[in-house]
């Protein structure tokens, strides 16, 4: 079991937001694989920590389940935020390069392109 201070030594605030100390990983990094259902040992794999980081990282947000899902929940709004200005901002660009016809060779990609935009919208 972690303790208290050793939690608290093992998360800390910087302008990125709960970070694990060491690393670059906010617990908001953490709060998309768990959403996503992801066990905790695949966390740990996909965003390379070690057994102690991890644990630190579930065992603080779950002691401060209220504090990071407020805090998780803007950065998920900011991400929209910034998506919709970007998307925005690119939309003419966007149509110009998707009016293009496919360069010679390129049908089979440009169809897996098109099924991977498909799923991705279908899970929205």
């Amino acid at each position: 079991m972690i303790s208290a201070s050793n939690e608290q030594s093992s998360i800390i605030r910087t302008e990125r937001g709960l970070t694990i100390t060491g690393t670059r990983i906010t617990l908001y990094d953490v709060m998309d694989y768990l959403k996503a259902q992801y066990p905790p040992k695949l966390i740990r794999e996909k965003l390379g920590l070690n057994n102690e980081q991890i644990c630190s990282a579930l065992a603080y947000i779950e002691t401060h389940r209220t504090e990071v899902e407020a805090e998780y929940q803007e950065c998920l709004q900011t991400a929209a935020e910034i998506r919709q200005y970007w998307e925005e901002r690119n939309r003419e660009g966007f149509a110009k390069i998707a009016s293009m016809p496919p360069k010679p060779g390129q049908e089979d990609l440009r169809a897996k392109l098109q099924a991977w935009k498909t799923r991705i919208e279908a899970q929205s």
